[in-house]
């Protein structure tokens, strides 16, 4: 039985859509997911769910993340010597605690100081995109001192 195999064709995506702020927050969550996690962590070991909500609460609910984004996370994170996760069995339940390792602590505090550059750039960006002669109110705004 030799059949012919067609070859595989990619589909291709549609562009995103840059002026939906949707896509830029989603973006950013992404991006931010493993930062988060890795701050929740310094505060002490704890369990998937407990992550997931200590991210929500230290974001002031910005980032909720789902158990279908945060498993992978951790999974890579732990795969990366950024935490350890040890089974632990609680009221019959198993559950995965993680512990931030020294890389780990070290991975954060690498991209604090990442995302403080990022944030300064962005802030002294929004503040020239706010003032330029097009987009402001009062053109006298977009004449630097």
């Amino acid at each position: 039985m030799n059949k012919s195999l067609t070859p595989l064709r990619s589909v291709p995506r549609p562009a995103p859509d840059l002026t939906d702020r949707g896509y830029w927050v989603g973006t950013i969550k992404m991006s931010l997911s493993k930062f988060f996690v890795l701050r929740v962590l310094l505060d002490g070991s704890s369990h998937g769910y407990d992550i997931a909500r200590a991210v929500e609460r230290v974001t002031a609910g910005c980032c909720s993340p789902t158990a279908g984004g945060l498993y992978p996370v951790l999974k890579e994170l732990e795969s990366g010597g950024y935490v350890t996760g040890e089974a632990e069995v609680v009221s019959g339940r198993e559950r995965r605690v993680y512990t931030l390792t020294d890389k780990g602590q070290q991975a954060f505090r690498t991209g604090a100081a990442a995302w403080a550059d990022i944030t300064s750039a962005l802030q002294e960006t929004g503040q020239i995109a706010c003032c330029a002669p097009k987009a402001c109110a009062n053109p006298d705004r977009s004449k630097t001192p």
